[in-house]
């Protein structure tokens, strides 16, 4: 038997909403779920596509979580929109959030979206890249379980706590980066787990403090902050954002939340979008942009955020994805 299956992005896609149907969510959940684990397996990021369709899952031990929420949308005169997620799952929280914000900052020039009390296990950069899509510039935030320990620190204290930038751009698709504060996402140190390799080191420090390149010792140890102090700053900032500005979980209370330990994230998701006419009085953004990108690319070596994301995103559009047999064999068991 092989140890890979190709699969087109539509059975991905159909695979992932009839296990979250089955599983009990409502459809508009699953399939915003799904069209999201879909988006990750189509750009090659394996740690955010299948592979966390069992977190979803797993997350429902916690009372909390609801996979038939349906989220709320409120507007007001403000310019920064609200969508409470009732304990539901973050895609479709997206998905009643972005035309407003979007609306709102074509409006005000600066809007925000405030997504409250919500699980939030997925990737960010596909919200940042649909609003680029529309000219706007973006940033979005979200924390997780304390899984970092502050720079010179031992203990978990924050999440990997990701942020997402995206910039519109003349004759190609959006420029978007999504990176973790940390110096590894959590999926990648599961995904070596998994696989049976070490990880890198300068990933994480054991439970008693010391560098590791196991991958069980890390996840029972703390990762660490990418670049040190620096790292640890963005992680700060995002819990700022993400938590205490719109009044909704840190990561130590997300992880006191999850009682299971199934390490899925509750909290919330903060949104910035720009419209770049209210800035530009010349609408000339999108040209100066494009001389500061060919300047990076004029140096051998060098690439933009996204570039091999978009080349794999081709590919796969036209062949498929090459899926483990491990992975859909851990999904049949489902």
């Amino acid at each position: 038997m092989s140890d890979v299956k190709r699969l087109s992005l539509e059975k991905i896609q159909a695979l992932a909403t009839s296990i979250l149907v089955d599983k009990g969510f409502s459809l508009d959940q699953a399939n915003a779920i799904a069209d999201t684990v879909t988006i990750a397996e189509r750009d090659g990021c394996q740690s955010h596509g299948l592979f966390r369709i069992p977190f979803y899952v797993k997350a429902l031990v916690n009372e909390h979580a609801n996979p038939q929420a349906v989220p709320t949308l409120r507007v007001t005169e403000s310019a920064v929109v609200h969508v409470d997620s009732h304990g539901g799952f973050c895609p479709l929280s997206l998905r009643v959030g972005e035309p407003a914000l979007a609306s709102k900052a074509k409006t005000h020039g600066i809007a925000a979206l405030a997504i409250h009390d919500t699980y939030n296990i997925a990737a960010l950069w596909p919200e940042v890249e649909r609003l680029a899509e529309q000219g706007l510039v973006v940033f979005a935030f979200t924390a997780a379980n304390s899984y970092v320990a502050p720079a010179g620190g031992t203990q978990p204290l924050y999440g990997t706590n990701p942020m997402a930038f995206a910039y519109p751009r003349q004759n190609h698709p959006p420029l978007v980066f999504d990176q973790a504060s940390s110096a590894s996402a959590r999926g990648e140190i599961q995904l070596h787990l998994r696989e049976g390799k070490p990880i890198p080191e300068g990933w994480a420090i054991d439970a008693n403090g010391q560098p590791t390149t196991d991958p069980a010792e890390a996840l029972a140890g703390a990762q660490l902050p990418f670049g040190g102090h620096k790292g640890s700053s963005i992680a700060l900032m995002v819990e700022l954002l993400a938590g205490a500005l719109i009044g909704d979980l840190s990561s130590s209370q997300s992880k006191a939340a999850d009682t299971q330990g199934v390490g899925a994230p509750l909290g919330g998701e903060f949104i910035m979008a720009i419209d770049p006419s209210h800035c530009n009085p010349a609408a000339d953004h999108l040209s100066r942009a494009e001389q500061l990108f060919a300047q990076v690319l004029e140096q051998p070596g060098t690439r933009l955020p996204s570039q091999r994301r978009y080349t794999t995103r081709v590919d796969h559009l036209a062949n498929g994805v090459d899926v483990s047999q491990k992975m859909l064999d851990e999904l049949a068991a489902l």
